[in-house]
């Protein structure tokens, strides 16, 4: 797993909606919502203690918050 450091940048919506592919995941494990799946600019800490800057994809939903959020793409060269 990694730790987020500071806040997340650049924050924009990929999908809205219908739009969302894992809708039916994403309402019987966290509850019904308006689910959007976002994309942002972040530094995090590795498990191995590396910090990077990377491209971060994620779930959320008004009062149910941040999930499944991934690394996508690593933006710095190290």
């Amino acid at each position: 797993m990694f730790e987020i450091i500071g806040e997340i940048t650049q924050v924009e919506p990929i999908a809205t909606g219908p739009g969302v592919r894992t809708l039916p995941y994403l309402r019987k494990a966290y509850g019904r919502g308006r689910w959007r799946k976002l994309k942002g600019i972040a530094r995090v800490r590795l498990p191995n203690g590396a910090v990077r800057r990377v491209e971060l994809h994620w779930y959320e939903a008004h009062g149910i918050g941040k999930r499944d959020m991934k690394i996508k793409h690593y933006l710095d060269k190290s």
